[in-house]
């Protein structure tokens, strides 16, 4: 098939073999050319964004809000908080133990021991704005590592600038003690003196007017109460060396 000029200048496809001339093909017509003229995507970009675009922009906004409104609450409490704590300036309780008095201790086979420790606490309250309020108290009877035994003391309420004296006794029948830990209470015996410890652990909360802190553990440990524990007496014993001060933790 060759090309050829007619006499009006159109060039036509004329067959090799029959010398006939032939109309050129239509080319075909695709979707894609068309769509434009009907108005895609213009068209249907613009009824995408008027069906999700003010939802999507909403929702955006509300995180946004939500998100400053969590951050100015959390700004705004602490910095109350804050302000409180340095106006009140709360300190912790000071404990002191006054007395310690054992009786009817005695040393059983060599593994166990008996007897009654009864204790005097002075808890002072040194705040001029806050009160204290003591909820569970459990206190623990030590000698050095070992455990003898425990009690719970009753709760209470403790106004500014206030001491208040409490009493705990400890009385315990057999109890087990390590041989290694025995041996050397007896060979403190035998010098006159054998120093025990207290450990108390009490849930408090301070308060002042209508503010009210979060309860906090309170971490009391007082050592070195040595008593006049001998092995010529081992009945009855009583503090040696006056009151002792107490570490407190908060």
């Amino acid at each position: 098939m060759v090309l050829v000029e007619g006499e009006e200048g159109i060039k036509k496809k004329v067959s090799a073999t029959t010398g006939e001339a032939t109309t050129p093909a239509t080319p075909l017509i695709r979707i894609f050319d068309i769509l434009p003229r009907l108005g895609w995507p213009t068209l249907f970009m613009h009824n995408n964004y008027q069906y999700y675009g003010p939802q999507y922009q909403r929702r955006n906004a509300f995180i946004r809000y939500f998100l400053v409104a969590l951050i100015s609450f959390f700004i705004i409490t602490g910095s109350i908080i804050f302000i409180v704590w340095l106006v009140l300036r709360p300190r912790i309780p000071e404990f002191t133990v006054q007395s310690v008095k054992v009786t009817n201790f005695s040393v059983v086979d060599s593994q166990h021991v008996s007897g009654i420790w009864q204790v005097r606490l002075l808890v002072a309250n040194p705040n001029k704005k806050m009160k204290i309020s003591y909820a569970t108290m459990d206190s623990t009877l030590f000698y050095k590592s070992e455990f003898i035994t425990a009690t719970r003391i009753p709760p209470f309420d403790q106004g500014t600038r206030n001491q208040t004296a409490v009493d705990t006794s400890f009385s315990v029948q057999d109890a087990y003690v390590a041989v290694s830990a025995l041996n050397t209470l007896n060979s403190e015996r035998a010098k006159g003196t054998v120093p025990f410890r207290i450990r108390v652990l009490a849930w408090v909360r301070f308060r002042s007017g209508w503010w009210r802190a979060r309860s906090r553990l309170l971490k009391v440990w007082c050592e070195d109460l040595t008593v006049g524990l001998s092995s010529s007496n081992n009945r009855t014993a009583d503090l040696v060396g006056g009151e002792r001060d107490c570490k407190v933790r908060i």
